[in-house]
């Protein structure tokens, strides 16, 4: 198993979120922790919201959108035996995304994402999210990615 993020082994993904190619880009680095994906992010002053000490919401909707649809995507090639990138390529898109901000996230610490998969067929993968930073939990989400052809973004 590779200890490289799932990001940097899924070919041709410039996603402004998850893409490794967009330099540009959050450059968001997932892995696995056992049965749970982790990523850890670090905000700017670029992604504060209207008070300056808080990060904003649309771009911790966008980390857990990004690192949720990558945790599909690793489990997608594990499920078929493969390793991320491996092969033909494997991708799922976003079906919903349910975020619920529980308390403001500090924009001047690390946030630390964590997915678990609650169920999973053939062509949609259901995730819970939390998202702590500084010891607290600050946000959970619900995601539904759905698997789609390998020509959807050409």
């Amino acid at each position: 198993m590779s200890t490289m993020a799932f990001q940097d082994r899924i070919k041709n993904n410039r996603c402004w979120g998850c893409g490794s190619l967009n330099d540009h880009g959050l450059q968001l680095k997932s892995h696995w922790e056992e049965d749970v994906s982790v990523c850890t992010w670090t905000p700017g002053p670029m992604f504060m919201a209207g008070p300056t000490h808080i990060l904003y919401g649309g771009t911790i909707a966008s980390l857990i959108d990004c690192h949720c649809v990558c945790t599909a995507i690793a489990r997608g090639y594990e499920t078929e035996g493969r390793g991320v990138g491996e092969g033909d390529p494997i991708w799922y898109a976003t079906g919903t995304l349910n975020v619920r901000y529980l308390s403001p996230t500090p924009i001047d610490e690390p946030v630390t994402l964590r997915a678990r998969i609650t169920e999973e067929t053939p062509t949609r993968t259901n995730l819970t999210c939390s998202v702590t930073s500084g010891g607290i939990e600050r946000v959970t989400a619900q995601v539904v990615a759905v698997r789609v052809t390998t020509g959807w973004f050409d």
